[in-house]
């Protein structure tokens, strides 16, 4: 089942600019597009940022 990345993303313009980030979060959907352009797999990006989930690294690629 696609995960609808509108229950993940939020973008506000009092935080990060307005920029799209992970909700509850201060980590863009930029950064993690980044890491998965440079080949990071889920799981190396959930080791570096131990705080969000596998939904919401699906929610940053079906936004983009």
């Amino acid at each position: 089942m696609e995960t609808d990345w509108r229950n993940y993303i939020v973008s506000t313009p009092d935080v990060l600019r307005g920029k799209p980030r992970i909700k509850g979060t201060r980590i863009p959907v930029s950064l993690i597009l980044g890491y998965l352009a440079a080949g990071s797999t889920v799981e190396e990006i959930i080791k570096e940022f131990p705080d969000i989930t596998r939904e919401q690294i699906a929610a940053c690629l079906n936004y983009a």
